[in-house]
């Protein structure tokens, strides 16, 4: 399975936020996965596709001609793709992906998984969808979503294919992966 993980190119003030990257990413390697990301190699970026690597598995970086972003460029993936803009990087992320997983992340992380549940609500992309909930990260969010429904801009199906968890076992059975 190709999983998108989106997540923050720098680390956070929470360790915690970078364990629960490399424990993704462990898992992802060790299950026969491969990550797609948004081709860094410094912060929760580079901590989830180095745990990937390490554990053996492969890794697609998606990386747009953006300076800023080119300087982070992670050199020792499987693959790496080039886009012209950052809607382009979103773009393909999404045709490559079977699943998406937000990590902790900063608005780029969110306008990423945000559109990823647009697609989904219009099941123009289906697949499921992980909040990665590191220390509560995403609760928030899910106050969000609960109030979309509660004031009848969404139907509960919408969100049926969306996980907000920070254990990893309950993820990988929501994905239908092994967690060993």
């Amino acid at each position: 399975m190709n999983i998108a993980v989106y997540c923050g190119s720098s680390i956070g003030n929470n360790p915690g936020f970078t364990e629960a990257a490399k424990t993704l990413g462990k898992w992802i390697g060790e299950n026969g996965h491969t990550l797609v990301y948004g081709g860094a190699s410094k912060g929760l970026m580079g901590a989830v596709s180095n745990a990937v690597i390490e554990a053996g598995g492969k890794v697609i970086g998606v990386i747009p001609d953006v300076a800023i972003i080119q300087a982070r460029k992670h050199t020792g993936l499987t693959q790496l793709i080039e886009t012209k803009s950052m809607a382009e990087r979103k773009s393909k992320m999404i045709e490559l992906a079977d699943a998406f997983i937000a990590l902790p992340g900063g608005i780029g992380t969110l306008d990423e998984i945000t559109e990823v549940m647009s697609l989904s609500s219009l099941n123009i992309k289906r697949g499921p969808i992980v909040l990665y909930d590191t220390d509560g990260y995403y609760r928030p969010l899910k106050a969000v979503l609960d109030n979309i429904l509660s004031a009848e801009f969404g139907r509960r199906e919408y969100f049926e294919n969306v996980l907000l968890s920070e254990d990893i076992q309950e993820i990988a059975g929501f994905l239908g992966g092994s967690s060993d």
